[in-house]
């Protein structure tokens, strides 16, 4: 049902006091009782009236419907699209790609982001742009990477590899565990998004750009 405003409630409180209106009415009119009889029905056809207008047409509800709709479609909306941004910002925090700042490093990060890196078991080389402190991925994706006997792995630190083209491996990128990993010097690596990340290599190590540097200041 709509809701009953002020004014509503005024006018319902008028037609109950109608009959005790009638000794005030005697007051300012006289004893004629025909005259008394006469305003007070003008008094509760006016109310009546009024009444009627605003609860009991037809208009009146469907255009308090059309108000209840309205407002019913943008809290869905604006309620769907925060959990859109949620979700993309969910997204984001996994496989290193939060810009969430990470200060103060933890001392058992051995590595940092501009090295480069060769995979210990694989082989291929790559330059590492983003770290954290323990595997953020989806629930699935952890449940494939490691089986009951790795689970210890997902607490360990998790580096995000651009892996160098010159290697021909069929991945672009990866997301690997510290103990799968070894530094090495003097190595350059090729890859498309090298610019977006680093502007330069002073032969041990990639130079970050600032936007990189911001999230990790301590690299």
């Amino acid at each position: 049902m709509p809701h009953i405003n002020a004014a509503a409630a005024l006018q319902i409180c008028v037609l109950l006091s109608a009959l005790p209106a009638q000794y005030f009415i005697s007051q300012w009119y006289g004893t004629d009782s025909v005259q008394r009889i006469q305003i007070t029905e003008r008094l509760i056809i006016a109310s009546w009236s009024s009444f009627t207008k605003s609860y009991l047409s037809l208009d009146s509800w469907a255009d308090r419907l059309k108000l209840w709709l309205s407002k019913t479609r943008n809290w869905y909306y604006g309620e769907k699209k925060t959990k859109i941004g949620d979700n993309e910002a969910e997204t984001h925090s996994y496989f290193a790609e939060s810009s969430h700042v990470r200060s103060p490093k933890p001392e058992y990060i051995q590595f940092s982001v501009g090295q480069v890196i060769v995979h210990k078991r694989f082989g291929y080389s790559g330059v590492i742009v983003g770290w954290d402190v323990k595997a953020k991925a989806p629930e699935e994706w952890l449940r494939h990477k490691y089986p009951s006997t790795k689970q210890d792995l997902k607490d360990t630190p998790h580096y995000r590899i651009l892996i160098n083209k010159a290697n021909g491996f069929g991945k672009s990128t990866a997301y690997i565990p510290e103990e799968e990993i070894t530094i090495i010097m003097g190595l350059e690596v090729h890859h498309p998004d090298m610019k977006a990340y680093f502007s330069g290599y002073d032969g041990s190590k990639y130079i970050m750009q600032p936007w990189l540097k911001k999230i990790y200041p301590h690299d």
